[in-house]
């Protein structure tokens, strides 16, 4: 299915600014689908077919007209009559009767979008009539206020260019509560879910008839509580803004949307929504990261500290190899460490192992090397690995770089090359892993078997089945060594 964008590029001329226009409208006309209880059709001029549908929306509140996908059609000639007609008034203009399709009577309305005094598009609202009844007070309010919103289209004044974007989880939609103000911020209306909301918020008595910011400033009055900067004009309904009142026993999230003619304010529309539960849950997840960070700093002091005393053990050792088995602990412990380190910094269970891959090589090669010059590379990316794969990747690699510098390089200059390659797994069974760890040193001795070798080789051993993979050891040409291993990793989405 092509995008907005895609077709608003294929079919008309529109300037970048007008196209920016119709995204803007089309972002927020959810709101007016559920005041209407009705679909709605972004209908644009261009080719050989007249007019061609861009964008639909149907409503949340309400039965649906349009089951089937009609983006990418073109209008009905009737239908065209109706959309030529609001562009050459510029104004809203409804059908003469309702339309009778698949057992549904519907009234189809079309509004001219309009952009600096130029009309961009045409926007038609679909409302099912089937099942007539006498609406309640709340439908006719909120279809008075989608009307409002609808002449804002057709003047240019609505959407407004400044209504946020990108704020927190929880933005209020139209089924969670909606507030009716007049111009001087005294409540006209305001639905049950709204009532709800101002009530949870402390407020013991009528909503209707009140000023909504004396409410809101009373039930803040004890300069306990955060107030945002933008509450007045939120409340007051001077200003597409958005704000959040927190009070003891609740928290609610505010939109204002002013209803102009003309460019005169008459009054304003307030969307509210009760997220007290959402934030409660935002702040548990909150403080279980903040937890979690907290142990792996704990864990990675800790381990400095064994780290630290295995050193100092090792000064006051005599014996060669029980002073070598010492250092050899300590770069372990500290290995481990440097996994911990990292995540103690991030916001998951998972970290960007190409830093642990840098740090760990430069730091092995340091501590490993004696007399001779060793330059250490590293190639390609690791990507975001979960911590239980985190750590057995990073002694595998530290094992192996270490052997590679203190017995393929013992008695030479050389380098030690890192190469990682990812390639994404079948779905749910994570991605496949394959390292190369590759020295120009004197080569494997004759005869080897890792069975047989030392604790190092037997630790990469054991990491690498942890890690479900598969190890291989063999010459280099024209000299060296050249491990590969491959690990099947952990799905990122896996606990």
């Amino acid at each position: 299915m092509s995008t907005l964008a895609g077709m608003l590029q294929q079919t008309t001329d529109l300037r970048p600014e007008e196209s920016e226009w119709l995204h803007l409208l089309v972002g927020d006309w959810q709101l007016v689908a559920d005041l209407s209880f009705a679909d709605l059709v972004l209908w644009v001029r261009g080719g050989l077919d007249g007019w061609r549908a861009v964008a639909h929306v149907r409503p949340n509140t309400g039965p649906m007209v349009f089951y089937d996908d009609i983006v990418g059609r073109s209008s009905t000639r009737s239908r065209a009559a109706m959309l030529d007609r609001a562009t050459r008034d510029r104004r809203l203009v409804a059908s003469p009767e309702p339309a009778v399709r698949e057992d549904m009577s519907i009234r189809e309305d079309a509004v001219p979008v309009v952009k600096v005094d130029r009309v961009v598009a045409v926007l038609t609202r679909h409302t099912n009539l089937t099942g007539g009844r006498t609406p309640s007070r709340l439908e006719l309010t909120y279809r008075d206020l989608a009307d409002s919103i609808l002449r804002m289209v057709a003047t240019g004044e609505f959407p407004s260019p400044s209504s946020p974007t990108g704020l927190r989880r929880g933005a209020p939609r139209v089924g969670d509560g909606v507030i009716h103000l007049d111009p001087d911020g005294v409540v006209l209306y305001a639905s049950p879910n709204a009532v709800s909301a101002i009530h949870r918020m402390g407020h013991v008595g009528d909503v209707i008839g009140e000023t909504l910011a004396k409410i809101v400033t009373d039930l803040l009055s004890d300069g306990d509580r955060r107030i945002d900067e933008s509450l007045a004009v939120v409340v007051m309904g001077r200003a597409s803004w958005r704000t959040e009142v927190e009070t003891a026993s609740a928290t609610v999230t505010m939109r204002a949307i002013p209803l102009t003619a003309l460019g005169v304010r008459k009054g304003a529309m307030i969307v509210c929504r009760d997220v007290s539960e959402l934030r409660r849950r935002e702040q548990e997840l909150l403080t279980k990261d903040a937890t979690i960070r907290e142990i792996h700093h704990r864990v990675k002091n800790n381990l400095q500290t064994v780290a630290a005393l295995l050193r100092l053990q090792a000064r006051r050792v005599p014996e060669e190899n029980a002073r070598a088995a010492l250092d050899e602990a300590v770069r372990r412990v500290a290995t481990i460490a440097l996994v911990h380190e990292t995540l103690s910094a991030g916001f998951d269970e998972t970290v960007n192992f190409d830093e642990i891959a840098l740090r760990g090589l430069r730091a092995t090669v340091e501590v490993a090397r004696r007399e001779h010059q060793v330059d250490s590379r590293f190639v390609g990316s690791f990507g975001r690995v979960r911590a239980e794969d985190a750590t057995a990747l990073a002694m595998v690699i530290s094992e192996l770089v270490q052997n590679a510098v203190e017995h393929g390089l013992a008695d030479r200059d050389g380098s030690v090359v890192v190469e990682a390659e990812r390639r994404e797994g079948p779905e749910g069974t994570g991605d496949e892993l394959t390292v190369t760890v590759t020295d120009d040193g004197s080569g494997l001795p004759a005869g080897f078997r890792p069975v047989l070798a030392g604790l190092g080789t037997r630790i990469v051993t054991s990491f690498v089945q942890d890690l479900r993979g598969r190890i291989r050891w063999e010459n280099a040409q024209p000299s060296g060594t050249k491990v590969v291993f491959v690990a099947r990793l952990r799905p990122m989405g896996q606990r």
